[in-house]
């Protein structure tokens, strides 16, 4: 993709992250995976990417002095640390006011992300031809990749999907879908802000996954008066972020066994659908 990538990486206001204090780090993305800081290997997958700027949004504004990892001189004047706001909807919306778009946005525990699914989620984004997109990774897909992996899946009457930590957004009049990062970037853990965002009703269908994701996402579009879809990737391991010590130990096997790691074909090659309204549907595969 072109444009720039935002990586997330500062800290709840108040809060001690446990799986920072068990390392005996300053913060959480500087927890080392397989023997490197944990945010090193969100970089590593942005540098090989055309990405204009990337952007790392922390509350920590020396963290590239604690970072001393290779991926900082090779990323050189490409990366610029910005800092973070009290909630990430603001700290999106700081960034994009310096950023090149399309703006891809992902969190610094994020390890398993990796250039190839960067350009998927943009390219399907572009196939669909909306403002902004949530990347989410089937359960049959996460489950191959590791039984353990995931745990929490969003049930719709089509599919059962879990959230990848990625988002794009392609333009500045799609600014408006940030405001779902008000939750923190979990849909459904601080539920009057998403209320706020998303209204009542939307909220429900999707917590409880009452009709078909793109149904429930164009409601979501047109309350938010962006056009919003879901981005299927093809990796499930996508949706497999470093919060605590079991799902470290878990990313770290699988870095170990890249075999493990298998995506099915990409379904980007599926043309998308249309509905009555000539609205992009999105082309679900099982």
């Amino acid at each position: 993709m072109s444009g720039s990538i935002l990586i997330l990486a500062g800290r709840r206001p108040g809060a001690v992250d446990a799986l920072a204090e068990a390392h005996g780090v300053r913060d959480k993305c500087l927890v080392p995976v397989a023997g490197r800081p944990m945010i090193a290997r969100v970089l590593d997958s942005t540098a090989q990417t055309n990405a204009a700027h990337i952007f790392v949004s922390t509350h920590h504004l020396k963290l590239l002095d604690d970072l001393a990892d290779e991926v900082v001189e090779r990323l050189g004047d490409r990366l610029t640390i910005v800092s973070a706001a009290d909630n990430l909807a603001d700290s999106v919306l700081a960034v994009a006011e310096q950023a090149e778009f399309p703006l891809f946005i992902t969190t610094a525990d994020n390890c398993l992300l990796t250039p190839a699914t960067i350009t998927e989620i943009g390219a399907e984004a572009a196939r669909l031809g909306v403002g902004a997109g949530v990347a989410l990774a089937r359960r049959e897909d996460v489950l191959a990749v590791h039984p353990e992996g995931q745990r929490r899946f969003y049930e719709f009457s089509d599919v059962a999907v879990s959230n990848c930590n990625a988002y794009w957004i392609g333009d500045r009049s799609a600014l408006r879908a940030a405001e779902a990062f008000r939750g923190g970037g979990q849909f459904v853990k601080k539920p009057m802000r998403i209320i706020r965002a998303f209204g009542l009703v939307n909220l429900l269908r999707f917590r409880f996954g009452l009709g078909p994701i793109h149904h429930i996402f164009q409601r979501i579009s047109r309350h938010l008066k962006v056009d919003i879809a879901p981005l299927l990737v093809s990796n499930g391991a996508t949706a497999i972020d470093v919060d605590n010590e079991r799902s470290l130990r878990v990313t770290e096997a699988l870095m170990r066994r890249p075999d493990m790691v298998n995506p099915r074909p990409s379904f980007r090659e599926i043309p998308a659908e249309h509905g009555a309204a000539g609205e992009p549907q999105l082309a679900v595969t099982r």
